[in-house]
């Protein structure tokens, strides 16, 4: 009798080894290796037998006039900025999240907004029971809606069922990883199962025309679960954050072949399920306390869409030999940089102090423009001077203290203006657009010593908040408060 032939396949990254090993050599991840068998999917050979010929495939000039991919709006005004305007006829897409964000609260929402304006729509359940997706659908006030319910994991069953009714407009599958095929043999939510269904459903897609919604589950680090092919197969990667601890929600755009990357939605969670928020700069800033030292306000964008969001620093003397660094909401690796240069370039004597750093109201922000934001919260506690309440700050801290210019001042002018924030405070060469609406006085800094200088001024105002006495320790060496 034959051997039966097996491999090992990592669930992480889907790295194929010939024998099992405790930790993967591919993505160094511990106990990720599983036994699949080699019959078909990733570990699997060439199939025996006759090869065919093929078919020609013809061949177009590069040249030509496309017309652009229809789409289909979800009356959803934040879930069709993040799609880039709408689901596109024939794609894929992927939305993944921790568990309980709201991914299947969303999804129904917009199947139900779908369905009333007319269009066929289709949701697979792999996790609940058609009951339960009742229950929510009741408890959301959407049970009305037109939306045709399916539980069913077997994709085989599956694409038969949406073969035999009319072509939907949208299908969601929820989840990618409950799903399983005929064709390979091993336990459902491995990677070989994962990657095989999602492309039965991809083919189905492009050869329907019918947009087809996955969700995915994800691993500890927030990564989509299973492997990273799927996330190349799919024509959109939507990322759903947030914290239990905040209302608010945000849907992020990693990838999109038909609009923007970096593109955000925001939402926010209530008893009756996702609301939209239009402004969502207003809503991160509605408790902000101006005459706290260590608040920053920045002004952002995530993709097109400008924002304003408060970065706030506590520096505190640390009774530890090795001081902490928490930061929520941004990079600690470049919050170390933002310190070291304080440190080097401008003789702020911050390195036995404990910081703390959080981007308000849950928001995760990624560009370099927030480094001057930061620079200027750190500065501000730590010599007890809080910042003017109607100024913004914006710019890229370069290794030698320099301050850069980043893109689009004038947006960024431009919605702070909108709020009420007077003035702004950039890099030097910033060059807004020659435009009176952008409203907001632009005040350039060099570099990070002339922002300390600044920041230490305003502390002798008249009006100004008095300054702590453990503040002489943290200004600049050679300066001192009465200079």
């Amino acid at each position: 009798m034959a051997r039966r032939a097996v491999s090992y396949v990592c669930q992480n990254c889907g790295n194929v080894t010939a024998r099992w090993a405790g930790r993967c050599e591919g993505c160094g991840e511990w106990n990720t290796i599983v036994e699949e068998s080699a019959t078909g999917g990733i570990g699997a050979g060439p199939k025996k037998g006759a090869s065919s010929r093929g078919r020609v495939v013809p061949l177009v000039p590069l040249a030509g006039t496309e017309a652009e991919a229809p789409r289909i709006t979800a009356g959803i005004a934040e879930l069709d900025r993040v799609t880039g305007g709408g689901f596109v006829r024939g794609s894929a897409l992927l939305i993944g999240g921790d568990p309980g964000i709201g991914k299947s609260t969303l999804l129904l929402q917009a199947c139900a907004s779908l369905a009333k304006a007319g269009s066929g729509v289709i949701y697979v359940s792999g996790e609940e029971a058609i009951a339960q997706v009742r229950l929510r659908a009741e408890r959301l006030g959407l049970s009305g809606a037109p939306v045709q319910l399916a539980a069913e994991t077997n994709i085989e069953d599956i694409l038969a069922t949406l073969k035999d009714v009319p072509t939907p407009a949208l299908v969601i599958v929820d989840s990618i990883q409950t799903l399983w095929t005929d064709t390979v043999e091993s336990a459902p939510g491995t990677v070989t199962q994962v990657r095989a269904s999602a492309q039965a459903l991809v083919r189905y897609a492009k050869n329907s025309g019918a947009a087809v919604v996955l969700v995915g589950h994800v691993t500890k680090d927030g990564q989509i679960a299973g492997p990273r092919v799927v996330e190349h197969l799919v024509d959109a990667v939507l990322y759903f954050e947030g914290d239990g601890a905040h209302q608010f929600r945000i849907l992020r755009s990693v990838k999109n072949r038909f609009g923007p990357t970096d593109e955000i939605g925001v939402f926010e969670m209530t008893s009756s399920g996702l609301n939209e928020v239009p402004n969502p700069s207003e809503l991160f800033l509605g408790d902000r306390h101006g005459e706290t030292p260590g608040a920053a306000v920045f002004a952002g964008m995530e993709g097109t869409r400008p924002l304003l969001v408060e970065i706030q620093a506590l520096v505190a003397p640390s009774p530890l030999g090795n001081p902490r660094r928490t930061v929520v909401g941004w990079d600690s690796g470049r919050l170390s940089m933002i310190l070291a240069v304080l440190e080097a370039r401008c003789g702020l004597r911050i390195g036995t102090h404990d910081v703390y750093l959080a981007v308000a109201g849950g928001l995760r922000i990624n560009e370099p423009a927030a480094d001057l934001a930061v620079a200027a919260a750190l500065i501000s506690s730590a010599s007890g001077v809080a910042l003017a309440s109607e100024t913004v700050y914006f710019g890229e801290v370069a290794l030698s203290g320099a301050v850069r210019p980043v893109a689009h001042a004038t947006a960024r002018l431009k919605e702070a203006r909108k709020l009420g924030f007077a003035r702004a405070v950039a890099a030097a060469a910033t060059k807004p657009d020659a435009d009176t609406a952008s409203g907001a006085v632009l005040t350039g800094v060099d570099d990070l010593a002339d922002l300390v200088a600044r920041v230490v001024t305003a502390g002798d105002r008249a009006d100004g908040p008095p300054v702590r006495d453990g503040a002489r320790n943290a200004l600049p060496a050679g300066q001192d408060l009465d200079d």
